[in-house]
């Protein structure tokens, strides 16, 4: 049976190294100001394109400013973006595209985090793939580095696959919402994977139902704790 790991920030990593990255990614849908359905504000995170380039489109500087737009307008600039990213690709209120821009400081562990983005040392990202770890795919970051010779870092691409069991998802929570697909809950302290959703294609990926946990085949764990990569932690995850 395929076992299946949270993958997070190693804090001490990051401590021992003393490093840091600071950035944003270039462009961003706005969030939604009022849903007409379920009424809510909102901007969503872990739904991150950095593969997808804007500038071709004319209205590329609308893309520019975080802020909330009414349900017309953020269905009119997603429908702009729409066919610049891969078929059937959520593109909910918040969702990034493009480069990370902003800067870095100090040492980096093999893995850094900007909240939830996971960046990765290209030397680090090429090792994992001799290591047969499967679709890993990394995109050059636009950050400024302070160090004479910085390090390549690359944003990996973590695609949203599989979700969260209804089990333990807490009980009366409203189902998403039908316009927006907002699907407000808090993060389970004992989270369950929904086995029948899981990917068997991916060693990385997103939870569709719940963005910001990136989830790890044993096989990457194994690969990542064998090579020696820092930055991660790991904590196995329950399946139903």
């Amino acid at each position: 049976m395929s076992r299946f790991f949270w993958v997070d920030e190693d804090n001490a990593a990051v401590a021992k190294h003393g490093g840091e990255v600071e950035g944003v990614h270039r462009w961003l849908l706005p969030g939604l100001k009022n849903c007409p359905t379920c009424g809510v504000t909102w901007g969503g995170t872990g739904h991150f394109y950095p593969g997808v380039d804007l500038s071709s489109l004319p209205e590329h500087r609308e893309f520019e400013k975080a802020r909330p737009e009414p349900f017309p307008e953020f269905v009119r600039l997603r429908e702009l973006v729409r066919p610049l990213v891969p078929p059937k690709v959520m593109l909910p209120p918040g969702t990034h595209f493009g480069p990370l821009v902003g800067k870095s400081f100090g040492k980096l562990p093999a893995f850094a985090w900007v909240i939830s983005v996971l960046l990765v040392h290209r030397e680090a990202m090429e090792r994992l793939q001799a290591e047969g770890v499967n679709h890993l795919t990394g995109h050059p970051t636009a950050l400024r580095f302070r160090q004479k010779h910085p390090p390549e870092l690359l944003e990996l691409q973590v695609d949203l696959e599989g979700r969260l069991h209804p089990d333990c998802i807490p009980p009366g929570t409203p189902p998403p919402c039908q316009t927006c697909g907002r699907f407000g809950f808090a993060r389970p302290d004992e989270p369950i994977l929904d086995a029948a959703t899981l990917p068997t294609d991916l060693d990385l990926f997103r939870l569709g139902n719940f963005a910001t946990m990136v989830v790890g085949t044993e096989r990457f764990k194994d690969a990542v704790l064998r090579l020696e990569l820092d930055g991660l932690k790991f904590r196995e995850l329950p399946t139903r």
